[in-house]
C-alpha cells in the first residue's frame, strides 16, 4: 500500500491498470474494476475543488449506487453484460422505485467520455497556457449534451478559473506530475477501449438512449 505525502494526490497509472483489468473476454467489462478505475478519477475531481463540482458529487453518487449494487448482488453484477441481462430478464428498467445499475452506468460513461476528452486535450496543451479553454471545449462536446442550460451555464463560468496546465498537474498529482505524463497517452488509449467497449454494449442491448 502506497504511503507518505503522495498517497491522496491523483495516480493515472491507477487508472490505466485498472481499466486494462476492466476489459475481459467476450468482450465484456468487469464492473469491479471499472469502479475502482473510476474512484481514482473521481479524486482528480476532488482535488480540483468547486470548479469540478457540477459533476464530481453527481458522479461520487453513481459510484457509490453502482458499489452498493455489486456488494448486493456480485454474481448478476459482475460484468456490465450479466447486469444488463439480469436487470432486463427482471423488468428493473421499468420499477419505479429502483435505481437501476445500467442507467446509473450509463451516465458514468458519458462523464468517462468528457474526462477522456479533457485529457486528452492537456496533453499537447503548452505547460503556460490555461486549461480552461480546453475544458470546455471537452465539455461542449461531451457532457453538456445532457445538461440542462442552467448547470451548461454555470460549468463554462467556473471553467475559467481554471490554471495553467503546469500548475493543474501539480496541484492533481504533487511531485509525481512526470510519471503521471509518461503514462497518460497509455492510459488514454486504453479508456478509450473501454468507452468504444462500454457504448458497444450499450448499442447491442438498445440502451444508448435510457432515459
Amino acid at each position: 500500500m502506497a504511503e507518505g505525502p503522495e498517497f491522496n494526490f491523483f495516480d493515472l497509472r491507477t487508472v490505466h491498470d485498472y481499466f486494462d483489468l476492466a476489459l475481459v473476454e467476450n468482450d465484456d467489462i468487469n464492473l469491479e474494476a471499472y469502479l475502482e478505475a473510476y474512484n481514482e478519477l473521481y479524486k482528480f475531481f476532488q482535488l480540483m475543488g468547486s470548479v469540478f463540482s457540477f459533476v464530481s458529487s453527481d458522479l461520487k453518487q453513481k459510484i457509490d449506487i453502482l458499489t452498493e449494487l455489486k456488494n448486493k448482488d456480485d454474481q448478476n453484477y459482475m460484468t456490465i453484460k450479466s447486469m444488463i441481462e439480469y436487470e432486463k430478464e427482471n423488468k428493473l428498467f421499468e420499477k419505479s422505485d429502483f435505481v437501476n445499475g445500467a442507467r446509473t452506468l450509463l451516465r458514468l460513461h458519458r462523464g468517462l467520455d468528457f474526462i477522456k476528452e479533457f485529457l486528452l486535450q492537456l496533453r499537447d496543451l503548452p505547460d503556460v497556457d490555461k486549461t480552461s479553454c480546453c475544458c470546455q471545449d471537452a465539455y461542449n462536446k461531451t457532457l453538456a449534451k445532457y445538461h440542462p442550460w442552467v448547470i451548461r451555464k454555470t460549468a463554462v463560468v467556473a471553467m475559467y478559473t481554471m490554471p495553467t496546465r503546469e500548475a493543474l498537474f501539480k496541484k492533481v498529482c504533487g511531485s509525481n506530475v512526470q510519471r503521471n505524463i509518461d503514462v497518460l497517452p497509455k492510459m488514454l488509449e486504453v479508456t478509450t477501449d473501454v468507452i468504444n467497449r462500454t457504448a458497444n454494449i450499450y448499442q447491442i442491448y438498445d440502451l444508448r438512449n435510457l432515459p
